[in-house]
C-alpha cells in the first residue's frame, strides 16, 4: 500500500517561513483533514508538496513510497501519483474538458505510445457515469464560465481519470453552496478506497459531515499542533480555535 510521508518540512515564500517543521504520514486509503485559521500555512503545505514554483522548501523532505519528490518537477510529481485540487481552478477558454483530459492521459504514456481514442472515451464516459456527470459536460471549455460547483466537479473528474495515489485537496469547499458541496463530496466518496489517500484542507467542519475523515489535524503557525479523529472537527466547530491557542500558550 502506498504512503506519503512529510518529514520535518520547512517552506518559505521569499524570506518568510510559512511551514515550520511539519511532519505527517498518510497511508493509502486514508483521509486526513487539516484544519486551522487563515494564515497558518495549510494551502502552502499542499502547493509545496505539489511543486508550485512560488514556494521554496528550505528543509525536510516529502517521500512518496519511500522516494523523495523534491528533486522532481511538478509534472513528474503528478506522474508519480500526486494530484493537487486547487482552491481556485484556472479557466482554459477554447480547450474542451475531453481534449484536456486526453492530453493529460497522453502525457503519462511512454514516448511514442499513442492513446487509443475509443478506449479513452469509453473510460471517460464510465467515470462520468460513476460520478453522475452529464456527458455533455466534456464539450465545455475547462472551467470557462463555470460555477464554483462545476469547477470542483471538473477537478473530481480529473482525479477520477488520472487515478492518483494521493490527492491534495486545497479548500475544496471554498465558494460552494450546500448543494454543490454535497455533489462534490459524493464524487470524492465514490473515488475513496485503498488506492487513494487524501489530504483534505478546510476551514470548516461542514465538509467533514460529507467526507468523514480518518484523522483530523489542527495546523497553527506552520505546524501541526493537535491531532485526533472526526470528533476533533466537531469540537473545533463548537469552540473555534482560541482554545487551541490557549493550550499552546500554557503548554
Amino acid at each position: 500500500m502506498s504512503q506519503l510521508e512529510i518529514k520535518n518540512l520547512h517552506v518559505a515564500i521569499g524570506e518568510k517561513e510559512i511551514v515550520k517543521g511539519l511532519s505527517l504520514v498518510i497511508g493509502g486509503g486514508e483521509v486526513h483533514a487539516v484544519m486551522g485559521p487563515n494564515g497558518t500555512g495549510k494551502s502552502t503545505l499542499a502547493k509545496a508538496i505539489a511543486g508550485h514554483p512560488d514556494y521554496t522548501i528550505t528543509g525536510g523532505d516529502v517521500l512518496l513510497d519511500g522516494h523523495s519528490v523534491l528533486a522532481m518537477e511538478p509534472d513528474e510529481r503528478a506522474r508519480s501519483g500526486l494530484f493537487l485540487a486547487f482552491q481556485y481552478p484556472s479557466e482554459i477558454p477554447g480547450v474542451s474538458i475531453a481534449n484536456f483530459l486526453r492530453a493529460a492521459q497522453q502525457a503519462r504514456m511512454a514516448e511514442g505510445e499513442e492513446l487509443d481514442a475509443s478506449a479513452y472515451y469509453k473510460r471517460l464516459y464510465s467515470k462520468m457515469d460513476l460520478l453522475k456527470i452529464d456527458r455533455k459536460f466534456t464539450s465545455r471549455s475547462v472551467n470557462d464560465g463555470f460555477s464554483g460547483g462545476e469547477k470542483k466537479r471538473c477537478e473530481i473528474l480529473q482525479m477520477a481519470m488520472l487515478e492518483p495515489k494521493f490527492a491534495l485537496m486545497d479548500e475544496t469547499d471554498s465558494g460552494l453552496d450546500i448543494d454543490a458541496l454535497r455533489i462534490v463530496a459524493e464524487g470524492v466518496n465514490t473515488l475513496r478506497g485503498p488506492g487513494l489517500g487524501v489530504l483534505l484542507i478546510t476551514h470548516y467542519q461542514r465538509l467533514l459531515n460529507y467526507i468523514v475523515p480518518d484523522f483530523v489535524h489542527v495546523m497553527w503557525d506552520g505546524r501541526i499542533v493537535k491531532s485526533g479523529d472526526k470528533d476533533l472537527a466537531l469540537e473545533l466547530e463548537a469552540k473555534g480555535y482560541d482554545w487551541v491557542k490557549k493550550e499552546l500558550v500554557t503548554a
